[in-house]
């Protein structure tokens, strides 16, 4: 499905991929709209009502990503409220268990993720992800979404990589697909980016696995065993 041994980078989506997209999910869906009301003085569903359409109608632009537009178009300090939920950060099963795994085999694991500088702190305080791969890179330090094929061009002069040679695995298939576009060699989907939610259908071209235990055998045979009897 992946050669993982003719690839260089691995390239890794952060939310939805290595962390529980619960928490985003939560926050955008339940958290937002519900302060958001008390803020107002309106009901939870009169405020999500009316937040909710708001986003999604920037949804794939680096606006739909950014927490100091959500800030000032909504009149609330996002990263603060999202702190409020914080407890909600956490990793997906088998995260760190794949990443050193990467590392053993010599692979470059770096983080491309669209999530906005301040949240990615919040993050990365509460999870040490930084210490586990070798690169973190924000879309909003390129000035383009990774559905754009413009992060991609920037990304080539942030970080010295062979496209061919490079793996990018992500919950979006909008991503994947532009990473595909691009010249990524191999791309890999997951298929449960949340784990309160059933795991969605797979995208018709682009390999998938819901758990990074589908993958740990071919990279760690000495994790086989355990990786098969895992259940979620």
């Amino acid at each position: 499905m992946i050669d993982w041994f003719r690839a260089d980078h691995v390239f890794l989506d952060m939310d939805g991929t290595l962390l529980d997209l619960h928490f985003d999910n939560h926050f955008w869906l339940e958290h937002l709209p519900r302060r958001y009301a008390e803020t107002y003085r309106m009901t939870p569903d009169q405020a999500r009502d009316l937040v909710v359409p708001m986003i999604m109608a920037e949804r794939g632009t680096l606006k739909w990503y950014c927490t100091d537009y959500w800030s000032d178009r909504l009149g609330l300090n996002i990263t603060a409220l999202k702190a409020e939920v914080g407890e909600r950060i956490a990793y997906r099963p088998q995260v760190r268990e794949f990443l050193r795994a990467l590392r053993r085999h010599r692979l470059k694991p770096v983080i491309l993720t669209n999530c906005h500088p301040d949240p990615l702190r919040l993050k990365l305080d509460r999870t040490g992800l930084e210490h586990l791969v070798d690169d973190i890179v924000s879309s909003h330090d390129l000035g383009a979404a990774k559905e754009d094929q413009a992060f991609w061009d920037n990304l080539l002069n942030r970080l010295t990589h062979d496209r061919e040679r490079a793996i990018m695995v992500d919950d979006s298939f909008p991503v994947l697909e532009s990473a595909r576009r691009a010249g990524i060699g191999q791309c890999l989907a997951i298929l449960s980016p949340d784990s309160r939610q059933p795991p969605r259908d797979p995208h018709p071209e682009i390999p998938a696995v819901a758990h990074f235990s589908e993958v740990l055998p071919a990279l760690d045979p000495q994790v086989s065993r355990l990786a098969n009897s895992l259940t979620y």
